[in-house]
């Protein structure tokens, strides 16, 4: 399948599934001009052989349905089609992508947890995936991405949301400190669904994300919100895009991320796009960073684009800036010692996110990992 012949937006104007209508990148592109080229492994380039392997391991509702099918499926990609080049040759390198299916009007009674598990090629080759989470009409899920183990890793997730129906992700990236991992996660929302996505990272060298969503008929409702944490020398990115296409729709990105050691470096990018045809939009985006020590970076972009002056609410807003000086006194000055202080204040910073996650098991491991981020 050729190039889409509608573009995205000013800012994503090209989808295709065939790797040959993407470029490879230089760094100078607007998509690529914050992430490290050189440390992608050949991700980007083409060089990286899928002769790697990540392993998927399931534990599944009872309610759900769960099959590895061949790419010629016609669930595969239905949803999805390709923005960069990564992207692209994930698509075209995957063997086996895995289905996940909630059938009709059920409720499922424990998440779906699917481990991907790295394991190391030993030749410097990279490892490709898809993954389809399909919750048919007025159906409820919720679904948990476990990334862990050392991996060169690209990957695509659709989530296909079915009317009236509701799904709640978390993806956590608990990656080996040497895992490259670059992944585009697409939800698709019909008429009345819901969709509720937690993003949580934390480890890898280099881990750059790229959750989208799309709706297709009025109604839809979007919540995305994310933490990471930035250890001196890694590279983490995440680059968001709600496409308002359809009217009377809603959508709320929060992220927030710390930062500490030297070159630790955090990317947002967050577009949000309003078509012409999406009136009674109500959106907004917001991008916080706590920078904890000298020589750590954050870049935040925040892009809204409006093609209508018919909607509901539409805002944005990015900050970034170091530990407040006044927090940490007032805390000492009531007998709190400053290590301790410092590790409040970014409890707190983070903590009011974390805590929107439902499942008790993860909140209190990534709780415990913000821990040991802190306590080095």
């Amino acid at each position: 399948m050729g190039l889409n012949e509608k573009p995205l937006s000013t800012l994503h104007e090209k989808a295709s599934y065939d790797l040959g209508d993407f470029e490879v990148p230089t760094g100078r592109e607007e998509a690529w001009r914050f992430t490290p080229l050189s440390r992608l492994k050949g991700l980007h380039s083409g060089k990286a052989e899928a002769v790697g392997h990540v392993r998927v391991d399931v534990d599944a509702a009872p309610e759900v349905t769960v099959e590895t099918v061949g790419r010629d499926d016609a669930r595969v990609g239905k949803s999805f089609m390709p923005t960069d080049r990564v992207s692209a040759q994930a698509w075209n390198s995957f063997e086996k992508a895995t289905v996940i299916t909630v059938p009709r009007e059920a409720v499922t009674s424990k998440a779906t947890v699917l481990t991907l598990t790295g394991e190391p090629a030993g030749n410097g080759g990279a490892a490709y995936g898809h993954i389809v989470v399909k919750v048919e009409p007025l159906a409820e899920a919720v679904v948990v991405l476990d990334h862990r183990g050392s991996a060169v890793y690209a990957d695509n997730i659709e989530f296909v949301v079915g009317e009236g129906a509701s799904l709640k992700v978390v993806s956590l990236q608990d990656w080996a400190d040497d895992a490259v991992h670059v992944s585009h996660h697409h939800a698709q929302l019909a008429k009345d669904s819901t969709f509720r996505s937690f993003v949580v990272t934390l480890g890898g060298d280099l881990v750059r994300l790229s959750p989208s969503v799309t709706y297709t008929a009025p109604g839809g409702d979007a919540d995305m919100s994310g933490v990471y944490f930035v250890d001196a020398g890694q590279h983490l990115e995440h680059r968001l895009l709600v496409d308002h296409s359809q009217p009377n729709c809603k959508s709320n990105v929060d992220y927030r991320g710390a930062l500490q050691g030297e070159a630790a470096h955090a990317v947002w990018i967050g577009d949000v796009i309003i078509r012409v045809e999406a009136e009674g939009t109500d959106t907004y985006e917001l991008n916080r960073n706590l920078i904890l020590t000298d020589g750590a970076r954050a870049d935040s972009v925040p892009n809204l684009e409006i093609l209508t002056g018919e909607v509901a609410g539409a805002g944005h807003a990015s900050a970034s800036g170091r530990l407040d000086d006044e927090h940490i006194f007032y805390l000492q000055a009531r007998g709190i010692p400053h290590d301790e202080a410092r590790r409040l204040v970014v409890r707190g910073f983070l903590g009011q996110l974390i805590e929107k996650i439902e499942i008790d098991e993860i909140r209190e491991r990534v709780l415990g990992a913000l821990e040991a981020e802190l306590s080095r």
